[in-house]
This record gives structure tokens, sequence and C-alpha cells, in this order.
């Protein structure tokens, strides 16, 4: 089992447990307990669990999250049934299936049932869906909201009578006061072109396939990363969209190859790309012109899909969607045992996989 896996599932152990023992991870591992110990020490590193005699354990401040899991069992006993959250999302396909695990194994954690919908990137259905999960009597909505949300002093979600928690968006709408949870990608793609200028490169573009929810805070943070370096690039070569079309398109193929041009001109010597879908396409297209990963161009895909089984490993900045999910449900869950607390902001910072395309 691969390091990011063995995290992950310690991670879920720990959380369902509160505590638990190193002998315990490794037997459900199948590995080493000398490894299970280096990897309780990455995550203490990490501040997601802390390191107690023979095992790990949640870390103070969570907690809170531990007492609204308490307090969410017991307001279900109380009222004779389990607490019901419904989870809207726009895809179960590529970056959300770990999202949504997260969010069920932290449900089934804490009692709870959870309901999930699929909007397909449907924002008229995905308000459909979340008025009939209300109906059915969810107790609250975990919901990832289709597109860009206009500038209004409140949202449709907002008026559905439950308690609602934003997953994935929310940074969009600083004034809003609401909860959410959402990956830091703004940390995510300065995380990225830190570590490229650390490698040695200098002319690092982001090469993104179309406006993507997640894009804006990418450039965001590539713009500080650059900044902060004193690093200045062309406009046409700094950002390029390869839009929603399909190669053969003009509105692909036209910014593509400004892009492949920018590389074999020697104007860009890195890039980061999102999604990784497209930055392991991309490593064909760069092959059919001889153009070398990463001695020509160095590459770090942003997402973390697909990334490590690429024909050349990828790096990638990996949100941690996982966490995301989980977080989501013990927000809502507080929010139901405490109606009045104060709106929470959660952003949980991706991590970075350094691997071949950018390992000079």
């Amino acid at each position: 089992m691969h390091a990011e896996d063995r995290h992950k599932a310690i991670l879920r152990q720990v959380r369902q447990r509160g505590s638990v023992r190193v002998s315990e991870l490794a037997a459900g591992l199948g590995a080493s307990t000398a490894t299970v110990r280096k990897d309780v020490q990455v995550l203490s590193e990490r501040g997601l669990v802390v390191r107690v005699h023979g095992g790990a354990a949640l870390p103070e401040n969570w907690s809170e999250t531990v007492r609204s899991e308490q307090v969410a069992d017991s307001a279900a006993a109380s009222s004779g049934r389990r607490l019901t959250f419904g989870l809207v999302v726009p895809s179960a396909n590529y970056y959300y299936p770990e999202l949504i695990k997260g969010a069920q194994e932290a449900a089934e954690a804490g009692g709870i049932r959870l309901a999930l919908r699929i909007s397909e990137y449907d924002a008229g259905q995905e308000r459909v869906q979340a008025a009939e999960l209300v109906e059915d009597g969810v107790d609250g909505l975990l919901l990832a909201p289709t597109g860009a949300e206009p500038d209004a002093s409140r949202q449709w979600y907002e008026e559905l009578g439950v308690p609602v928690v934003l997953v994935e968006r929310g940074q969009a709408r600083e004034g809003a006061s609401i909860d959410f949870v959402v990956s830091d990608h703004v940390f995510g793609a300065r995380k990225a072109v830190e570590h490229l200028l650390e490698v040695g490169r200098r002319r690092i573009g982001l090469l993104v396939r179309g406006a993507t929810p997640t894009v804006p805070w990418l450039r965001e943070g590539y713009a500080a990363g650059m900044r902060q370096a004193g690093v200045e690039l062309p406009e046409d070569i700094s950002f390029i969209d390869l839009g929603f079309e399909r190669q053969g398109n003009p509105s692909y193929d036209l910014p593509m190859d400004t892009f492949l041009e920018a590389v074999e001109s020697r104007r860009l010597d890195a890039v980061i790309v999102h999604p990784d879908t497209e930055a392991v396409v991309l490593l064909q297209r760069l092959r059919s012109r001889s153009i070398s990963v990463p001695s020509d161009l160095a590459i770090v895909s942003y997402d973390d899909e697909f990334a490590r089984i690429a024909d050349v490993a990828l790096s990638a900045v990996a949100p941690a969607k996982y966490d995301v999910g989980a977080s989501a449900v013990e927000l809502l869950a507080l929010r139901l045992a405490e109606p009045s607390r104060s709106r929470r902001r959660t952003f949980i910072l991706p991590e970075l996989h350094v691997r071949f395309s950018s390992d000079l």
C-alpha cells in the first residue's frame, strides 16, 4: 500500500475511534509497526494527529468535533431517529469520489445517514435536488454549488430552511455569512510555484482546461508566488486557457500551439497544469515534438487524480478531498448541535507530491 493511502486509512481510524494503537493499525494495513510509526510521525508533523504512547489520537483542536458528534448522536437518540444530511455535488467522477467517501465515513462514524444527489453541473437540477432533499426531511445540507455565484446579498440555498455547509465552494463569497469547507487552492498553486523555483525554474506558466471554479484561485496563488519571487512573464504565456473544446477546434488548438511554441523557444521551462487529466494528455504532445520532461519542461499537475500513473510520473498538488468531505459533515453536525454558534470558514491545505516530472 502506498504511503498516501496508508495515511488516509490511519486518519479514518483515528477519526472514527478517537485514538488507535500502532499495533492495531499495522495489523489492519498489513504493514510493519516501524512503517506505521513513521506514518504517524508524518501525520503528527502535519498537525493531523498527535502521537501518544503506542499510538495516535485526535489533536486537541479536534476535540470540538468529537464533542459535536456526541451531541449529534445524543440529539438523534432523544428524537428517536437518526440525523440525515443531504449531499449535492456536481459529479461522482474525477474530483468528487474521495470527497464523497470522506463525507460518508464521517457520517457513519457519527451515526448520521447521508443522502447523495448528483447535479451533473446543472444549476437548475441542483436547486430541484436540494429542495427535494429538504422536502424529504433532511436535517441539513452539504452543497457544492455549480458555477460562479452572482453578486447578491443572499443565495437560494440560504432560503431552504435547514442549515447549509458549502463544500469546495465559498471562497468567491467572502462577504457571505455561511459555513464552508474548501481546499485552499491559492495555497496549492503557490506551493507549486515555490517548488518549481526551488528546482531552478523561473519561466513558469499556468495551463488550464476551461474556466472551472478552481481556476480563479489557481491564478491568484500562481500570481502571488511569481510576484514574491520577482518573476514576471508576458501575459500571452503566463496564463493559457484551453477552453472546453476538443483537439481540432481552434479555441483549443491555438492556445495549445502558443504554449508549445513558448516551450520550444525556451520562453517557458516549467508549467502548472489543471486538471491533471490534461497534464497526462500533454505528455503525449510533448513527446511528439521531442520535448523532454523534465529536462526541457518541468511539470506540476493539479488535483493528483491520475498523475502518479502517467507515462512520466507527474508531480502534483493534491487537495485533501477526503478531509474536505469529512470536515464538512463535522461542521454541519456542530451547526445543528449549536445553531447560534459563530460561522466557520475552514480552509484545508493541499499537499505537494514531488515525482519525476519536476524532481531534478
